[in-house]
């Protein structure tokens, strides 16, 4: 739990998935109460069974968000949970349930109508930040009131690296954070050398469907690690059940993510999962990719030789 001498209630800006639900376990588990916003269409109705106030909002009406928190008195908020970003910018329907406020207008339109429009998640997160900073809201990492998220340096389940699938991670990590330096996305998908898919606006679930069907014979590793750069505030890597019955569907046999970097949310669920599926998850420091580098140009030395 983060060090704050503040009672005031915790806000929690809710998209979708578990997430959400576990960080405002946790906050309540550290005695604080939670007051959420729970984006329409996205968050799960069991938040209202655990915070304090839940209040449906589209996640255009930023200004109904700050108007909210600033009213029950929360002066820390978190962002938890996945939005659509695909859903809410590329399909018109949808901005008829997240009309957006005048705060949401000047936060995003120099960004989405201007003459140098740049959608990045980056970009766009900073706006909302910069935003609530300026309404003396502060926004906070969520893996600060539940840093038990994080996941730890090691192997989750599943028996260890074969040394193609060592190459495999090594190369796709290597691709997988110059992805993330350019904001496109955090995992990749390979192969034996070959990178099958990247996700990009779409997601990771739909970028492992993706690897499904081009890679019918199986046995390829999903890659996600952080930004190079990454902000711990948003856009933070996330795993968890679901993404294992994708990779377990798709063919998939090896996760690869970044210890001290990755959230795992359900993680007895998601071992659970992985063990039955057979498939090994591994946590994985820049140090150890590196070290597999060498071992590679070293062999590959050797053979030269």
């Amino acid at each position: 739990m983060m060090n704050t001498a503040s009672n005031s209630p915790v806000g929690i800006i809710a998209g979708w998935g578990s997430f959400p639900i576990e960080v405002a376990q946790a906050i309540v588990r550290e005695g604080r109460d939670v007051c959420c916003i729970a984006i329409k269409g996205h968050a799960s109705r069991e938040l209202e069974s655990i915070c304090k106030d839940v209040h449906w909002l589209g996640v255009g009406k930023v200004g109904g968000h700050i108007r909210y928190f600033r009213r029950h008195g929360v002066q820390q908020v978190t962002m938890a949970g996945k939005l659509f970003k695909s859903d809410i910018l590329f399909q018109g329907s949808v901005w008829l349930k997240h009309l957006p406020d005048l705060h949401a207008i000047r936060t995003f339109g120099p960004l989405l109508f201007g003459r140098k429009r740049d959608a990045r998640d980056d970009r766009l997160l900073l706006a909302v930040t910069n935003t609530y900073t300026r309404s003396g809201i502060e926004i906070c990492a969520a893996t600060d009131f539940a840093p038990e998220l994080l996941v730890k340096h090691g192997t989750l389940v599943g028996k260890p690296l074969t040394n193609r699938a060592q190459r495999d991670v090594q190369m796709g990590w290597q691709v997988a954070r110059q992805m993330g330096g350019m904001d496109i996305g955090q995992s990749i998908t390979i192969k034996d050398g070959t990178v099958i898919a990247v996700e990009a606006i779409e997601g990771t679930d739909a970028c492992i469907e993706r690897t499904g069907e081009l890679c019918r014979r199986g046995g390829w590793t999903l890659v996600k690690v952080s930004k190079p750069n990454q902000d711990m505030r948003f856009d933070v890597p996330t795993i968890g059940p679901q993404t294992v019955q994708r990779v377990a569907q798709a063919g998939g046999t090896v996760i690869a993510i970044e210890a001290g970097k990755t959230i795992v949310v359900d993680q007895a669920q998601t071992v659970d999962d992985a063990r039955r599926h057979g498939i090994t998850i591994v946590a994985m420091k820049q140090s150890d990719v590196a070290s597999i580098e060498n071992e590679t140009a070293l062999a590959n030395k050797s053979n030269v030789a």
